[in-house]
């Protein structure tokens, strides 16, 4: 039985479940793009846990734990652009325009559950989450499987079947998608 819902205060047990079964999830603990990158090379890893801790506690949106059977196996991190410092000063995914949005940075999902539709299952749920707290657009941005990029921000296939649309400007390298209700 699977089941997505977003981290909130309550949910912080189950964040910090998931992220001390992952240790590849866990050394950023979706603080990349949250942070400059002077602020992440400065941090270590349990900083970089406390932080995102924190935030769910204080009840910031940070992203969507997927279950099975109750037990979390799968993040994907969304929340308003402007708390992403890293991603707004990371010059290959400069803003497309000026439209306020949510983005999706990061989706991680244990390696048990994987090939059963979660990361897009994910993307809808990180999608209907952000709409339901007012964002107008949900964007992401992609990367082509085993590319030589970071890739833990997913592929185009998995944002296009949760209906997202490729909105990437000519010329641009790396791709944005956008999930418009």
């Amino acid at each position: 039985m699977l089941e997505f819902l977003p981290v909130s205060p309550e949910r912080g047990g189950d964040l910090e479940r998931f992220s001390s079964r992952h240790g590849k999830f866990r050394y950023c603990s979706c603080m990349r793009w949250r942070m400059t990158s002077a602020e992440f090379k400065a941090s270590d890893k349990e900083a970089r846990v406390a932080a995102l801790a924190a935030l769910a506690e204080d009840g910031e949106p940070v992203g969507v734990l997927a279950y099975d059977d109750g037990e979390p196996v799968g993040w994907c991190a969304v929340a308003p652009r402007e708390g992403f410092r890293g991603l707004e000063r990371y010059r290959a995914l400069a803003r497309v325009d000026e439209t306020p949005v949510w983005s999706v940075v990061c989706l991680f999902v244990d390696a048990s559950a994987r090939r059963q539709g979660l990361t897009t299952g994910l993307l809808r749920a990180a999608a209907r989450y952000a709409v339901a707290a007012g964002a107008g657009v949900v964007e992401g941005y992609p990367v082509e499987p085993d590319a030589r990029l970071y890739t833990y921000m997913g592929s185009p296939a998995a944002f296009a079947a949760a209906g997202f649309h490729d909105v990437t400007p000519p010329g641009r390298e790396r791709r944005v998608f956008r999930y418009v209700p």
